[in-house]
C-alpha cells in the first residue's frame, strides 16, 4: 500500500521501509538508516535520496546534529508521516509524536545511542547469519508490576528497548529465539539509580497475578511476565558516554551495589553489562559482558557462566 504523498515523486519501497524504521525508533541519523536498510551500498547517498522523497512528500523532517566538525541530518516523521505508517497497519501503533523541539531536546543522544545498540545486534547478526533486523527491537514499552518494598504502588518498568534475536547454530542446525531487555546508560545517571533499575527488573520477575473469579483461591498465581514472554528475557546494560577506564569503574561499582541488594540475590535474573564500543566491535556473542551478579569475568549475551578474561583496555 503506497503512502500518500504531495510531492512530484512518490516514496519508493526503500523510502517506505525507512519511514517504518523511523516510526518504530522515533529518530535516526542518515548514517544509521543507511547501515540498517541499505548496507549493500558503499555510501549513504542512495539512502539520502530516498529520505529526501519522504521530506518532499511532507512525511518526514530533519534536524541537524553537529559532530566531529560536520553536520549530520537526524530524521523523524511528521504527524502526516506517522499517520501514513499507521494506515498501512504493519506496525503496532505508538502514541508519541516527534516535533522539532523534542528532536533537539535532551533525549536526542539517548535515542541515537539506543539505535546504535540495536545496530550492533543487526550488524553482527548479518555477519553470523543469524536473524535480527531493523524492526526487531521496540523502544520503551511499559511493563506493569508491583514491588513488595513499595506496597500499594502501581509501578511501570520501561526498558529502553526489548530486542528479539534468532540465534542459529549452523553446525547443529538449531535456531533459538532470544529476547533481551536493553538498558542504555550514557553516564548521565548515578550508579545508585542504575542499580535501582536492576532492582525493578528483579521485582518485575517476581511479580505475580492472582486469577480473578470464584476459583481464584484454588488457582495458583502466575508470573505477570509470562503473559508476554515464554521465558524471562535476559537483561543487557550497555554503557557509553565516557572513557573506557571510567566505564570500567562504573561496571565495578554497579556490581558492588547489586551484590548488596537482597532481592537481586534471591531472583534468577540474568543480567550483564558491557560498553557500546565493545558491543559494536565484537558483537553480542563475543565475551564482552560482565555478569552483574556472581563471580567476576566475561561472558556473551547468553549470560552463561563467566570465565576470566582480559579486561577492556583502559
Amino acid at each position: 500500500m503506497p503512502y500518500p504523498h504531495a510531492g512530484s515523486v512518490a516514496p519508493g519501497p526503500v523510502a517506505q521501509e525507512a519511514a517504518q524504521v523511523i516510526y518504530q525508533h522515533r529518530m535516526l541519523s542518515t548514517r544509521q538508516l543507511h547501515r540498517l536498510i541499505t548496507p549493500q551500498h558503499a555510501h549513504s547517498e542512495y539512502m539520502r535520496r530516498q529520505l529526501h522523497t519522504l521530506r518532499n512528500a511532507g512525511l518526514a523532517d530533519t534536524v541537524g546534529q553537529r559532530r566531529h566538525g560536520q553536520t549530520e541530518l537526524l530524521w523523524w516523521l511528521t504527524d502526516k508521516g506517522a499517520q501514513a505508517v499507521e494506515s498501512v497497519g504493519l506496525l503496532p501503533p505508538r502514541p508519541y509524536r516527534m516535533t522539532t523541539a523534542t528532536a533537539l531536546g535532551p533525549l536526542q543522544e539517548h535515542t541515537l545511542a539506543t539505535v546504535e545498540t540495536g545496530l550492533a545486534f543487526v550488524t553482527h547478526a548479518r555477519r553470523l547469519r543469524h536473524e535480527c533486523g531493523p524492526l526487531d527491537w521496540s523502544p520503551e514499552n511499559a511493563h506493569a508490576y508491583r514491588d513488595e518494598a513499595r506496597p500499594g504502588e502501581d509501578l511501570a518498568l520501561i526498558p529502553d528497548a526489548v530486542l528479539n534475536y534468532v540465534h542459529t547454530d549452523h553446525k547443529q542446525r538449531t535456531r533459538t529465539m532470544l529476547t533481551f531487555f536493553i538498558e542504555v546508560d550514557r553516564t548521565q545517571m548515578t550508579i545508585a539509580r542504575l542499580a535501582a533499575k536492576l532492582h525493578a527488573y528483579a521485582a518485575y520477575e517476581q511479580f505475580t497475578l492472582q486469577p480473578a473469579g470464584p476459583r481464584a483461591r484454588r488457582s495458583p498465581a502466575t508470573a505477570a511476565w509470562r503473559a508476554r514472554y515464554p521465558v524471562f528475557p535476559r537483561l543487557l546494560l550497555v554503557l557509553t558516554g565516557a572513557s573506557p577506564s571510567r566505564l570500567q569503574r562504573r561496571i565495578a561499582d554497579l556490581r558492588s551495589l547489586a551484590a548488596s541488594d537482597p532481592l537481586l540475590n534471591t531472583t534468577p535474573l540474568r543480567a550483564g553489562v558491557t560498553t557500546l564500543e565493545q558491543l559494536r566491535e565484537h558483537g553480542p556473542f563475543a565475551p564482552v559482558f560482565t555478569p552483574v551478579l556472581g563471580p567476576d569475568g566475561l561472558t556473551d549475551a547468553w549470560l552463561r557462566t563467566a570465565h576470566p578474561a582480559t579486561p577492556i583496555p583502559v
